[in-house]
């Protein structure tokens, strides 16, 4: 979890550089990091981060109103939620959505600004076994079809078992 703060923008390295796009994130003041977020990266947090009093349309569509994004950000809101498939919950607020459809609104607004790289955090980590493998399907299905890398830190074998690579990391030195 620290080290996607750290390639998020969110945490600050205490040594090295973090270089994205060939470009020392770590040394960015806020603006800066958070223009490189909401054009770069896509952020997925074990507990969804949902805005409570928005539907899932408006959540998917939030990151959209910052920055400069191409064409229609509901139109672009609506085709992410489909392809996550929650094209027919657009109007639900997330009170009124599974666990599992909320990871699934999260991950629709972390692809909504086309990023080249979606971090996850424990990202079935509070579903139950079904939904945690139906995330997984997900997860790699979404690779294939947006060509979005997704690094996802967890401690569940399974979800790591899933991966094309996996790093083990013990007390912050990559262990294998």
């Amino acid at each position: 979890s620290t080290l996607l703060g750290i390639l998020a923008g969110l945490d600050t390295p205490t040594s090295g550089q973090v270089l994205l796009g060939g470009t020392d994130i770590s040394r960015m003041g806020e603006t800066q990091l958070a223009a490189v977020r909401n054009a770069k990266i896509g952020m997925v947090f074990q507990s969804y981060n949902l805005i409570p009093t928005l539907t899932a349309l408006e959540n998917v569509e939030s990151p959209l109103a910052v920055g400069r994004h191409p064409g229609d950000p509901t139109a672009r809101a609506r085709e992410m939620l489909a392809l996550v498939g929650l094209g027919h919950r657009l109007k639900n607020r997330p009170y009124q959505l599974s666990g599992g459809e909320q990871q699934r609104v999260a991950i629709a607004r972390a692809l909504v600004t086309r990023p080249a790289i979606v971090i996850m955090d424990e990202p079935t980590g509070n579903l139950d076994r079904a939904n945690g493998e139906n995330v997984l399907r997900l997860i790699s299905d979404l690779r294939l079809q947006t060509a979005t890398t997704f690094l996802i830190a967890t401690h569940d074998t399974t979800v790591a078992g899933a991966a094309d690579r996996a790093l083990h990391i013990v007390d912050g030195q990559i262990a294998a």
